[in-house]
C-alpha cells in the first residue's frame, strides 16, 4: 500500500519480487485515474526500468460485458494487481459488479499480490475514506466513507498522511470504530503487508498507527521509520 508520491525503487522492486520477477505478470487498473492511458503508461514505464516483468493494463472504466470478460480472464493469470491513484470512488464504482469483487478476493486468497497507491490504497481497507467530509475537527461522523475493496478488515487505512496532515480524520474515524487500527502512510511510502499481519515500511518517510479503545477516549500512535516492522495482529513492533 503506497501513500502516493513517488514510488521509490526499493517499492517497486518488491511489488516486483512479489508478482514472480521476470517468471511473473503484473496487471494494472487504472480505473481512479482520469486519464487511464496516462496512469497506465507511467507505472509500466517506472516498472520497466527495473524489470523486464510483463506488464499489462486492464480494460479502462467503465466496463462492457466485452471487457469485464476480459479483465476476469486477466485477473486469473495475473501475479501482482497494481491499483493507480486518483479518485477511489471511480475504482469502487466498478468493483460494484459483485462478481468482479469476489473475484478480486479469491485472487488475494490465493496468494496474488495486490498493491495501489494514493486511491489504490485508500481501497484496501473495507471501510474506506472517499477524500469528503469536514476535517478541521476529531469527528467521525463528519467524515464520509463508503464500502471498500476490504482486502484488510482490521484497518482503515489513509494517504498522503503526514504530507497532507490528514491526521484528523483518521483518528476521527478510529474514535468511531476502536476495535480497528487506524494506519497512515505518507508520501513517497508503502506499508509491505503479509497474511493480514506482518507489516514493514519501504520507501522515504514513515507511517503513522493509530490505537484506541471502548473504554476511553485515549489514543496512542506510535511512528514507523523505514524498515521498521510491525504485527498488525499482535498490535506491536515486531
Amino acid at each position: 500500500m503506497i501513500g502516493g508520491g513517488k514510488r521509490t525503487p526499493d517499492i517497486l522492486t518488491k511489488f516486483i519480487e512479489l508478482s514472480g520477477n521476470e517468471k511473473g505478470n503484473i496487471l494494472v487498473i487504472p480505473w481512479a485515474s482520469g486519464e487511464q492511458e496516462a496512469a497506465y503508461s507511467n507505472i509500466k514505464n517506472e516498472i520497466g526500468v527495473l524489470s523486464k516483468i510483463v506488464v499489462e493494463k486492464a480494460p479502462l472504466a467503465p466496463l462492457t460485458t466485452e471487457s469485464k470478460a476480459l479483465l476476469l480472464n486477466q485477473l486469473k493469470a495475473a501475479k501482482g494487481v497494481f491499483f493507480c491513484g486518483g479518485d477511489q470512488n471511480r475504482i469502487m464504482d466498478v468493483l460494484k459488479d459483485e462478481e468482479l469483487f469476489k473475484a478480486m478476493h479469491e485472487r488475494y486468497n490465493n496468494q496474488v499480490v495486490f498493491a495501489g497507491t494514493s486511491a489504490g490504497t485508500a481501497i484496501m481497507s473495507e471501510i474506506m475514506i472517499t477524500g469528503e467530509g469536514d476535517f478541521k475537527v476529531i469527528d467521525g461522523t463528519k467524515v464520509e466513507t463508503k464500502k471498500g475493496l476490504g482486502l484488510m478488515n482490521e484497518i482503515i487505512v489513509d494517504q498522503h498522511f503526514i504530507k497532507r496532515q490528514r491526521q484528523n480524520r483518521l483518528i476521527g474515524l478510529i474514535f468511531q470504530n476502536p476495535t480497528l487500527l487506524g494506519i497512515g502512510i505518507d508520501e513517497n511510502t508503502a506499508l509491505w503487508v503479509q497474511d493480514n499481519r506482518n507489516a514493514e515500511v519501504l520507501g522515504e518517510s514513515q507511517v503513522m498507527i493509530f490505537e484506541t479503545t471502548k473504554q476511553a477516549k485515549e489514543m496512542k500512535f506510535i511512528i514507523l521509520e523505514k524498515g521498521e516492522k510491525y504485527n498488525l495482529k499482535k498490535r506491536k513492533k515486531r
